[in-house]
C-alpha cells in the first residue's frame, strides 16, 4: 500500500483555497506527521487542515527511528522535512517505486526523496491527479483551483501556470 507523505507547502497551497479533500484522490494512505501539522498555523490553512483531519482517515505518526538518519542527509537539525524524509526512509521499497510518495515545493525534499526512491508531486500535481481520478472534478474546475492556489501566494510564472492549466485540460 503506498504511503503519501504530505509537507506543509501542500498542506498551506491546498488549505488556503479549502481544497484539501483532493488528497483522497490518492491510492494509498495518506500521512501529515504531526511536525507538518504544527507547522500549518495560517488561516485558513490552519482551520481547513483541522476539519480535513477530523474528516478523514490520515495517519499523523512520525517515524521516529529514521529521524536521525533524515537528519544526516538534509543537514537539517529538525523540521517538518526530517518528518517526511523519515517517512521516506521507513517505507521505501526499491523494487516498488509506489510504495512511498511525497507531496512538497520544497526542492530539496522532493530531490532527496525522488533519489531514495519515493514518487514526488507537488500542490498542482495533486489538482491534475484528482481532475485524472475523479469523473466528478471536471477540468474547468480544476482550472480555477489552480488559479486561485496561485492567487493565494504560490505566484507561478506565467509559463509553469499555463503547463498547470494544460495538463489538466488533457
Amino acid at each position: 500500500m503506498t504511503r503519501i507523505y504530505v509537507g506543509p507547502s501542500t498542506l498551506y497551497d491546498l488549505g488556503q483555497v479549502g481544497e484539501l479533500s483532493l488528497l483522497d484522490s490518492f491510492d494509498g494512505d495518506v500521512v501529515i506527521p504531526e511536525a507538518v501539522v504544527d507547522a500549518v498555523d495560517v488561516e485558513p490553512a490552519a482551520t481547513n487542515l483541522e476539519g480535513y483531519l477530523s474528516s478523514s482517515d490520515v495517519e499523523t505518526a512520525t517515524d521516529e527511528e529514521y529521524a536521525e538518519q533524515a537528519r544526516s542527509l538534509l543537514g537539517r537539525p529538525v523540521g517538518t522535512s526530517v518528518a517526511v524524509v523519515a517517512g521516506v526512509l521507513a517505507h521505501r521499497d526499491p523494487e516498488d517505486r509506489t510504495a512511498v510518495a511525497v507531496l512538497s515545493q520544497d526542492r530539496t525534499v522532493r530531490r532527496l526523496a525522488q533519489g531514495l526512491g519515493a514518487e514526488v508531486s507537488s500542490s498542482f500535481g495533486v489538482v491534475v491527479r484528482a481532475t485524472l481520478e475523479d469523473k466528478y472534478l471536471k477540468p474547468s474546475q480544476a482550472k480555477r483551483i489552480i488559479r486561485r492556489i496561485d492567487q493565494h501566494g504560490l505566484h507561478m510564472t506565467g509559463e509553469l501556470r499555463e503547463r498547470a492549466v494544460g495538463e489538466v485540460a488533457e
